[in-house]
């Protein structure tokens, strides 16, 4: 017996409930298909922890492209090795001011009703990844951020972890070696602390700077990228999207279609599958409140195409749908 998902099919009826079940069953049959998903975190959701289910569902060939945030990548990589340290303030909305500064005081940065350790966290990652940065630097090599993350984690760079590393969606990723977008990865706290090496930082830390700016390939090449990894994967079957959120991670990839179609001018197949789990309220202009059938406007996604939005949090909601799709 599959106890979530019987649980689920049962209990699960009508209105944003029943969507749950309609988008997880199309998810389902469109990998039987024999079609491929790619899934996109906004947010914080590795800090949300995510890849207790998130990292099965890559292990088991039910996920095969990430787009997220570069907070999102390197988040899942501060929990690992850092989880311990993590402080949980269950009644953050009572917080006042003076209780925030006093947060940061602690080197504790505060992410709804979690704290990440800059030390234990941040820092740790950050001495590390920095050795792989000027290495690639000193040979005039360049790689996107999570080639980065996929060679600290296969040169044995992270020795020390706090939670079991089955439950750590980018260790699964780089097991499987699928590919990472991560637009606007410059927003992060490892990107921040690229940008600084290129300043003079590294100097006064490290003895020298990063050169290059360069040594970390941008969003244009990203972009690039996408467009051929689409058009390989989509020769004989088609490619669903699975949004967790809004904003860059989700509205970055899906433009590849219009991309290759309109401005390249060759056919491709739009996007074979959408579902969204999004809090945002359905709004005029806003991409993350948009409905599916507005993507119809923009060549993304087709008539036929199966469309779900699931209006609800997406920390309760996307774990149950990857528990529907492993039978669990």
């Amino acid at each position: 017996m599959n106890k979530i998902k019987d649980f689920i099919k049962h209990h699960y009826r009508h209105f944003n409930a029943a969507v749950v079940v309609d988008a997880a069953e199309a998810y389902d049959k469109f990998l039987r298909d024999g079609n491929k998903m790619m899934v996109t975190l906004a947010g914080a959701m590795s800090t949300a922890e995510l890849g207790l289910s998130l990292a099965e569902m890559i292990r088991q060939d039910k996920v095969h492209a990430i787009t997220c945030t570069g907070a999102n990548l390197e988040e899942d990589i501060f929990n690992l090795v850092a989880h311990n340290h993590y402080v949980r303030v269950p009644h953050y909305r009572q917080l006042s001011p003076e209780d925030e500064v006093a947060l940061l005081k602690r080197g504790l940065n505060r992410v709804t009703d979690t704290t990440i350790p800059e030390d234990e966290a941040m820092r740790r990652i950050e001495r590390q990844i920095i050795k792989l940065w000027m290495r690639a630097d000193e040979r005039g090599e360049r790689y996107f951020p999570y080639e980065f993350m996929y060679q600290m984690i296969r040169e044995g760079h992270i020795k020390h972890q706090e939670i079991d590393p089955k439950d750590s969606w980018l260790l699964a990723a780089c097991e499987k070696n699928i590919p990472i977008w991560t637009p606007g990865w410059e927003d992060s706290t490892l990107g921040n602390i690229f940008v600084a090496l290129t300043r003079g930082r590294g100097e006064n830390f490290y003895g020298k700077n990063i050169k290059n700016i360069g040594t970390v390939k941008s969003g244009l090449e990203a972009m690039s990228m996408l467009i051929d990894w689409y058009l390989e994967n989509t020769k004989k079957k088609e490619i669903g999207f699975f949004q967790i959120g809004g904003g860059i991670a989700g509205d970055f990839p899906i433009c590849v279609v219009p991309l290759i179609q309109q401005d390249l001018q060759i056919n491709c197949k739009l996007w074979g599958y959408f579902c969204q789990i999004s809090d945002s309220t359905t709004s005029y202009g806003s991409y993350s409140g948009a409905v599916p059938n507005e993507k119809i406007t923009w060549g993304k996604l087709d008539v036929t195409t199966p469309r779900f939005v699931i209006e609800s949090d997406a920390t309760i909601v996307a774990p149950l749908i990857f528990a529907y799709v492993l039978n669990q």
